[in-house]
């Protein structure tokens, strides 16, 4: 195949955009209900730099809070965060200053939290970029997403980020519905309204672990009941999907989402969140034969038009 076939026409024609190309063509072989593509959400679907954008999300809700509640500022959580105090982050620990972020929103239907995620996104800017951040979606990926769509490929999202967070803007920017988004849960309390009408309430309460590492294919098998058998990331959380997907029988593809353009986005290399990577995931992609995806390289323009 060329480029003048049409396809992905926001990758560069080479060794990576060939193993792209071979899968898809090699994948309608595949039975149909076999054909599931999970895809990682930050820094694989959209940036994730300088802030994950729900970090941004919860930080945003915290200092219009903080306004009319200075007191809020007596919990170390919340100090640390609003003074921006980077030592003090890192001895709380990324996953206690995320739970006390999320109880900001106790209480909420899920009607109501999806209401205040999409109205941050309507107004949030990645200032680093200059591009609201809706926009600051991958156009290769997207291409890739909607080329497997095409040949009837079910599409996940499979996010360490909460999943209710994604699920209010998967559909949107991505055509993935609520129910094939899968992600650290926070739990719901039933209750009933005046009426004695069923009412679900959001608690601060996690269920299971931070959704990177093992408890994502964990969570693809319990949520989703079968195996991908494309599966893409860019960090260490997304190690042992990309494994998974790859080892399969059959046509299977682990690409790694390589950031390594510090002229169009950011220049790094993917960690997860949660824990410590033994290994850096570009050397992880290598040693096992990963198809690697090199912004620099490989993707003609990063993101699509405004």
């Amino acid at each position: 195949m060329s480029t003048a076939d049409g396809l992905l026409p926001s990758w560069r024609p080479g060794t990576t955009r060939d193993a792209l190309l071979e899968f898809l063509e090699s994948s309608s072989a595949l039975p149909v209900e076999r054909r599931l593509a999970c895809f990682d959400n930050d820094g694989t679907l959209w940036c994730e730099r300088p802030a994950y954008p729900q970090y941004d999300f919860v930080v945003d809700a915290l200092r219009r809070r903080s306004v009319d509640d200075p007191g809020l500022r007596l919990r170390p959580e919340f100090a640390a965060v609003l003074d921006e105090d980077q030592a003090a982050l890192g001895d709380l620990g990324l996953v206690r200053v995320a739970l006390a972020l999320v109880s900001l929103f106790e209480g909420l239907t899920p009607e109501e939290f999806v209401a205040e995620v999409r109205a941050f996104m309507d107004r949030a800017v990645n200032d680093r970029l200059g591009r609201p951040v809706r926009t600051a979606t991958y156009q290769p990926m997207l291409e890739l997403v909607d080329e497997l769509r095409r040949r009837q490929f079910t599409v996940a999202i499979v996010s360490g980020g909460g999943c209710e967070f994604v699920r209010a803007v998967s559909r949107d920017l991505y055509g993935v519905p609520p129910e094939a988004v899968v992600g650290t849960m926070i739990g719901y309390t039933f209750t009933r309204d005046a009426a004695g009408q069923p009412l679900l309430r959001r608690s601060s309460r996690m269920v299971g672990e931070v959704n990177e590492g093992p408890a994502k294919v964990s969570a693809v098998q319990t949520q989703l009941g079968r195996a991908p058998v494309l599966a893409a990331g860019n960090s260490g959380g997304d190690r042992e999907l990309l494994e998974w997907a790859a080892s399969g029988p059959g046509p299977g593809l682990a690409l790694l989402v390589d950031h390594d353009d510090d002229e169009r986005e950011f220049a790094y290399v993917g960690s997860a969140g949660s824990f410590t990577d033994p290994e850096p995931i570009t050397d992880v992609a290598r040693r096992l034969g990963w198809t690697v995806a090199s912004m620099r390289t490989d993707w003609a323009r990063v993101f699509p038009d405004p």
